[in-house]
């Protein structure tokens, strides 16, 4: 009796490992996702800031529309670009918390079949029929965790296939180095 406790204390043990593993995962990731944001507004701030200074200095109305407009479109251009690396963030969290969970739907439900069929073993059945019965049920049931096992599994990763434009290459550095550029320059880059 006390092994059968033992098993299944030890199940519990690897679920909580698991959900803490989780909860790593979501934390590492919702940093990195502030780090993005940080990112992106201090450099839109430092732009602001230059952008007031080159206007403060134009005399020309129609010079002084062009960049603002140019202007406009640097900053969501790294609107953007924070975006698209906020989406890879989360298409990868996705992908690492789909792999965790079904892994430890795999595990689980291996481990509790055998918990159960060791209790059935040491249950004292004369019947040979009857236990090759209990042997089949357990085994069918273990294929058909097996099956949905897999299939979920599938089925979570195809939901998190993201497609990622090709600009979502530039990263927060390329913002930041962008907007340390003089706004003469940034309109090449």
């Amino acid at each position: 009796m006390t092994a059968r406790v033992e098993q299944i204390n030890e199940v519990q043990k690897k679920s909580l490992e698991a959900a803490v593993q989780l909860a790593q995962l979501s934390i590492e990731n919702t940093q990195r996702v502030i780090e993005v944001q940080v990112a992106v507004a201090k450099s839109l701030f430092e732009d602001s800031v230059n952008n007031a200074k080159t206007l403060s200095g134009v005399k020309d109305p129609q010079e002084a529309i062009q960049l603002r407009s140019r202007f406009a479109q640097n900053a969501a251009e790294k609107v953007f670009a924070g975006a698209r690396e906020i989406a890879e963030i989360a298409a990868k969290a996705q992908s690492q918390i789909g792999k965790l969970v079904g892994e430890q739907l795999t595990s689980s439900s291996a481990e509790v079949l055998e918990t159960i069929q060791q209790m059935f073993k040491g249950i004292p059945i004369a019947d040979q029929g009857t236990m090759s019965a209990i042997q089949n049920t357990l085994d069918t049931t273990r294929s058909a965790v097996e099956q949905l096992t897999r299939a979920s599994s599938e089925a979570f990763q195809a939901f998190t296939q993201v497609t990622v434009p090709p600009t979502a290459g530039k990263s927060r550095n390329n913002a930041a180095t962008t907007a340390s550029k003089p706004p003469q320059q940034q309109q090449a880059v």
